[in-house]
């Protein structure tokens, strides 16, 4: 959605108070251009970000709670204090991404890391 990328462009507090006016909008960023963006603090709660190029953005204290990340690049991204409670990332790219002092549980990520470290445990009998 060009609109809602616009928006989004003019920065976090811009976006903010756009969807403080329209809550029961829901963000359409499918594969938005959005590299080295400053999203720092920007409610993307519930946005559809699938594919989108978030590559070294910095989404510190970001809302993307049940945000949808499917595919989306997120290398060298700052997500450090970002909230990312039932966000989905399913195929998202996380190489180099700063994940520093999150809860990673909500997400599913936890899940996903410890079945990778179990995985490759020379212990591990299949």
């Amino acid at each position: 959605n060009g609109k809602h990328l616009a928006l989004l462009k003019h920065g976090a507090a811009a976006w903010n108070n756009w969807r403080a006016a329209h809550p029961k909008t829901r963000p359409d960023l499918l594969g938005a251009p959005l590299f080295g963006a400053n999203l720092c603090g920007a409610n993307l709660r519930e946005a559809d970000l699938r594919g989108a190029d978030l590559s070294y953005a910095n989404l510190c204290g970001a809302d993307l709670s049940y945000a949808n990340l499917r595919g989306a690049d997120l290398l060298g991204a700052t997500l450090g204090e970002a909230d990312l409670t039932q966000a989905h990332l399913g195929y998202a790219n996380l190489r180099g991404t700063d994940l520093s002092a999150r809860d990673l549980t909500p997400s599913g990520l936890a899940l996903i890391a410890h079945a990778t470290r179990k995985a490759s445990s020379p212990s591990l009998s299949v």
